[in-house]
């Protein structure tokens, strides 16, 4: 089973900023769909096992810096017996259980970022700690998280899109089996069954794939480069426009790894 969980935009840019928090809130994640999948089974954290493996992708479709996670879980567990483990296949989450395990996510999230002093909680809100306000490249990180021009004359401006679809009802709801709150999203609809080895494979390419393949690039007439986007936006836009310099600022978040990269 696939799962794919995003974050609010204040949350991606404090992530882009400290990668290393990304450890512990994989603890989190991976425990409640842990305990989740031990319940469903009926067995205790000491007599059976689960797996996942996680992928920690950095950008969206709109080579906008994007942080979220795609987790392979393994829908069973494995009890634990004297000779080799034996597998227990559990059932798909309903829409509510799925809600409950990303409300689960989000409090024990909050939680540790509160005690950790990256957010702060007064009067019932929460908001980012201004832990870090010399990072020169937290301009560069809110620009692209937002789909914004970070430098230039255009700063602060939106980046230039082309509508060539109708839009979408704004309220029209996701297809397959999903959850929202308070920016996160859980999306949690693909599943492979273990014969299904070229679904799979397929899977496991696509969240393993580059930020932008190449053939949603092109330059246009007056020296642009305009990116497809993978799928319509709701309000029916299929193409970004960008000027070659907004589009290395705008996409470079995204693909570095590290703080120090120049």
């Amino acid at each position: 089973m696939e799962g794919i969980l995003s974050f609010p935009i204040p949350l991606r840019i404090l992530f882009a900023a400290h990668p290393e928090l990304l450890t512990p809130v994989l603890r989190i994640i991976h425990r409640v769909i842990a305990g989740f999948l031990l319940k469903q089974a009926g067995l205790k954290r000491c007599a059976a096992d689960t797996g996942a493996v996680t992928l920690i992708q950095r950008f969206g479709s709109a080579a906008n810096l994007n942080i979220h996670l795609h987790c392979l879980v393994l829908d069973g567990v494995y009890r634990r017996t004297e000779g080799e483990p034996l597998f227990g296949q559990a059932r798909a989450p309903s829409r509510d259980e799925l809600q409950g395990l990303l409300e689960k996510i989000i409090a024990r999230l909050l939680k540790l970022l509160i005690r950790l002093g990256y957010l702060v909680e007064e009067q019932g809100m929460t908001y980012l700690a201004d832990i870090d306000p010399d990072n020169p490249l937290a301009p560069l990180q809110a620009a692209s998280c937002s789909y914004r021009i970070a430098l230039g004359p255009r700063a602060g401006q939106k980046v230039l899109s082309l509508r060539t679809v109708p839009g979408r009802d704004e309220l029209a709801t996701t297809a397959g089996l999903c959850a929202a709150a308070h920016g996160f999203s859980l999306h949690a609809g693909v599943r492979c069954g273990g014969h299904q080895r070229k679904q799979l494979e397929r899977l496991c390419r696509y969240i393993t794939r580059p930020a932008i393949a190449n053939e949603r690039l092109e330059r246009d007439g007056a020296g642009n480069v305009v990116l497809q986007l993978k799928s319509a936006w709701r309000d029916g836009t299929t193409h970004l426009v960008m000027s070659p310099l907004e589009f290395m600022r705008a996409a470079w978040p995204p693909w570095c790894r590290d703080r120090a990269c120049t």
